[in-house]
């Protein structure tokens, strides 16, 4: 049984403000004069706080991609004691990150997955202890790839506190709201509304309902909206539209769990006071959310189906250009307008790999068995594309202007070559769809070569 006392809110969310921007360097204090004037780092702090940097790019990296944030904290974050390691512990078995040709966990397959949404907890689960690692490529250690999860929490992080030495998080809720406390301020984000923890960032996640959703952590560099190149100055996502939390800080004084991720192993650590001691804070190295109803979607009115690279909303590119450890990508509502055009995305191979998750209504290839909250992946030069039937439909559709609404799919698309694990072919806590190839098995032979 589910312990209700655990799903009430500790904090108060209510009327939350925040910062707008993409990659701004902000100010924010929660007491006022708390910043100091003129440098970051002065012998003494006002109101005898202490000042903390946290860097999220090497010092000598060129001004234009440094991220750093000056914090001004009643106590250092050094305080904790000793980390041990609780990778044997049940809460955390399915948080896995070793992607190597060594695991024998892992699932190595060129086959299209599908897989219906995570099972309810049947007992009392955190954020954290409602991680299932499903895919992943690369190694943390070597800071290159990433690792993909669903989780399903029912209960509020209670005294626990996590941080991420791995990388940043880009979480997308499905369903329940998740209230966010960082070192850096409160954030509610909700179904349709995506959020990033940047790498370190200590938060806490409180539910009221059973949540679901995905997480996508990349182990090297940081998202960013891609460039816009001959659309112009505007469309896609708008900076103005990202939202940045305001300081907040509480001065408790019981004991707390530090949980930290550090090469795919979890540790902990105990406090004797809340780590969201953060009374003033400045820089450009922060937490963000972003409501997918403010993309601005761009699509052909004319013919053809442009690629979905058009619904790029954010990217964390690789040292190769204009290719992505990972592109945050939607399939949200709009017109369709293409004429003489097959509308519903075509028949692919493709070098990337694509996962994608259903966050509310249908998806317009697969009408069928990929409903709420379920999940593919398609792996490089795997072949797929519209159901059989989705493809009979949209070839003799009247091509009328539509509006496709009440629907939002996404994509996680990387140019690794991802392996699942072994636990996201178990049925017993997510299922794994084993007929999923048949979608397309009804796929005809029309060829006709007395009709051109």
């Amino acid at each position: 049984m589910v312990d209700t006392t655990k799903t009430k809110l500790i904090r108060d969310y209510k009327d939350l403000k925040y910062q707008e921007g993409f990659g701004n360097h902000c100010s924010s204090e929660a007491l006022e004069g708390a910043l100091p004037v003129g440098q970051n780092n002065p012998q003494k702090c006002p109101y005898g706080l202490y000042a903390e940097q946290i860097s999220g790019t090497a010092f000598t990296v060129p001004r234009v991609h440094n991220q750093r944030s000056w914090w001004y904290r009643i106590q250092p974050s050094v305080l904790h004691k000793q980390f041990s390691k609780a990778s044997s512990d049940e809460r955390y078995r399915y948080i896995m990150n070793d992607f190597s040709y060594s695991n024998k966990n892992l699932n190595l397959t060129p086959n299209q997955l599908r897989w219906q949404p995570p099972v309810d907890p049947t007992k009392d689960t955190d954020f954290v202890e409602g991680l299932i690692t499903i895919a992943g490529a690369g190694d943390p250690g070597m800071k290159n790839g990433l690792a993909i999860y669903v989780y399903a929490c029912n209960v509020s992080m209670h005294n626990k506190s996590f941080y991420n030495s791995d990388g940043d998080m880009l979480i997308v809720p499905q369903s329940g709201t998740l209230y966010i406390t960082t070192e850096m301020g409160k954030m509610t984000v909700e179904q349709l509304e995506i959020c990033v923890i940047p790498r370190g960032v200590k938060f806490s996640v409180e539910v009221t309902e059973l949540s679901k959703g995905w997480v996508c952590e990349i182990f090297k560099g940081h998202f960013a909206i891609p460039d816009l190149g001959p659309i112009g100055a505007n469309g896609l996502a708008n900076p103005r539209d990202f939202k940045v939390p305001v300081a907040y800080y509480e001065r408790v004084k019981e004991n707390y769990i530090i949980v930290n991720k550090y090469l795919g192993t979890i540790y902990e650590s105990d406090i004797e006071h809340s780590p969201y001691n953060i009374v003033a804070w400045h820089g450009n190295y922060t937490p963000y959310k972003y409501h997918l109803s403010n993309y601005n979607t761009m699509n052909t009115v004319s013919f053809d189906h442009p690629d979905p690279s058009i619904f790029t909303v954010l990217t964390a590119q690789t040292d190769e250009p204009g290719v992505a450890t990972c592109d945050f990508v939607i399939f949200p509502p709009r017109w369709m307008v293409g004429e003489h055009t097959f509308r519903p995305p075509y028949f692919h191979r493709n070098l990337m790999s694509e996962y994608m998750g259903v966050i509310k209504g249908a998806y317009d290839a697969k009408e069928k068995a990929f409903s709420v909250g379920c999940s593919s992946l398609h792996l490089p030069m795997t072949a797929h594309g519209p159901e059989a039937d989705v493809f009979e439909k949209a070839s003799t559709a009247d091509l009328k202007p539509v509006k496709m609404e009440g629907n939002m799919a996404f994509m996680f698309e990387s140019t690794f070559f991802l392996r699942t694990t072994a636990f996201a072919m178990d049925d017993a806590i997510i299922e794994h769809d084993k007929n999923y190839y048949k979608c397309w098995q009804g796929l005809k032979d029309n060829f006709d070569p007395t009709k051109k």
